[in-house]
């Protein structure tokens, strides 16, 4: 089922064009994250440049005065300006009589009953605003980005999965492994932005939830789910004969176009799921942290796509302990205060999932399914496959000290 990765996937798309982050982001890590979303080193990088018009058109009702009223205009500056002259001259006035009046002595009564000084407030760790820096910037949404992850937040616990696999008879976890490494190649040939494959993952997983599908039919409901969520990712998404072709020609139109509709209907075209890979970009901006950091992050973080025990999770908790390994594994210190406020978890929170993910990273339960180490083997995301895993022991002391 999974292509050779030497394979070459006939594309009857429109050259692509670099794509511009929607969400808010650190500078640097946006750009060198632009880089990644190819596997070619000679792949477009960066997003359309910022017009300075946006700042023309907003002032541009300051350079026009109406003719008829220059005059006032003028009269009324004139005033003001008299007005704050003689201000300005009473002030200085004022200051010089003060400095030729000799101070006079505070008698001893009141030297002997000093007020009362106030208790000084305990210091609470201040907490930054990582938006404020890109206030300006049209692309960014500064503006909205708190309340959007608030609200993403909120909608997680509509899509939290229950243990489905139970119900699904023809259907078992290393099926689902299976199918899920060969998304993950289907990402890399089609060049597909990473949320394109965590939503086409919760797709496939939200669909199964509700309906019980033979084996036989698993790779076209993977493949559907990486169309619908490329529709809704992508600014030119792969066309139905591109599905078709990396199908090996399985299925026909008319199956995968079904397919799609029963997708859809199943799922009352809510596909607006919460994903981790959002949250991981926002944690990570809120830690201030290196694109091979975040980048550590993200391998651990699709590593879960895999393992089905994983799907359950919360996807902003599972950002968060995957973020919080990283910065352990790279020795970047803890869970900082502006991190805890934008998360909404404490580093407490964190540490038995965090654990699992460094367990997960140790021992490996599916040796033949490599396409995810494989890819962030490349020297595009820093290699950061080959790091090591940390030793269980000097992990637990690490957290017991955040």
């Amino acid at each position: 089922m999974p292509l050779s990765r030497n394979a070459k996937v006939l594309s009857t798309k429109q050259p692509r064009v670099s794509k511009a982050n929607p969400t808010a982001e650190n500078v640097n890590p946006e750009k060198e994250e632009s880089c990644q979303t190819k596997r070619s080193l000679s792949s477009p990088q960066g997003g359309p440049k910022k017009r300075s018009a946006f700042g023309d058109l907003t002032n541009a009702h300051k350079n026009h005065v109406v003719s008829g009223k220059k005059e006032a205009v003028k009269v009324v500056l004139q005033k003001n300006h008299t007005a704050q002259g003689v201000a300005r001259n009473n002030e200085i006035n004022l200051q010089k009589s003060m400095k030729k009046t000799p101070p006079t002595e505070v008698p001893a009564e009141s030297k002997e009953d000093p007020t009362p000084e106030k208790p000084v407030p305990e210091q609470v760790p201040a907490v930054e605003d990582i938006d404020k820096e890109q206030l300006g910037d049209p692309y960014a949404n500064a503006e909205y980005a708190k309340e959007i992850f608030e609200y993403m937040r909120e909608r997680e616990e509509k899509f939290i999965l229950p243990n489905y696999m139970e119900k699904q008879s023809d259907i078992s976890r290393d099926m689902r492994a299976i199918l899920v490494d060969w998304m993950v190649e289907v990402q890399e040939n089609f060049e597909l932005n990473h949320e394109t494959l965590y939503l086409a993952v919760k797709l496939v997983d939200h669909y199964l939830v509700e309906v019980v599908s033979m084996r036989d039919k698993l790779q076209l409901i993977g493949c559907t789910a990486i169309l619908i969520a490329s529709k809704f990712e992508e600014r030119y998404p792969p066309c139905v004969d591109d599905f078709l072709y990396i199908c090996d020609d399985a299925y026909k139109r008319e199956e995968l176009i079904a397919m799609e509709i029963s997708i859809l209907t199943t799922l009352k075209f809510d596909i607006n799921i919460p994903i981790p890979y959002r949250f991981l970009r926002r944690f990570a901006k809120c830690a201030r942290a290196s694109m091979e950091t975040l980048t550590l992050a993200r391998f651990l973080c699709e590593m879960t796509l895999q393992e089905y025990d994983y799907a359950q999770e919360s996807p902003s908790k599972l950002a968060a302990s995957c973020l919080l390994l990283a910065l352990t594994m790279k020795n970047l210190g803890g869970w900082t205060p502006t991190l805890e406020y934008y998360s909404g978890y404490r580093a407490q929170d964190l540490h038995p999932l965090v654990k699992r993910l460094n367990f997960l990273l140790t021992y490996q339960p599916r040796d033949k399914l490599k396409a995810v180490r494989t890819k962030y083997s490349h020297r595009v995301f820093f290699e950061v496959a080959k790091a090591m895993p940390m030793d269980m022991l000097k992990l637990e002391e690490i957290l017991k000290s955040c």
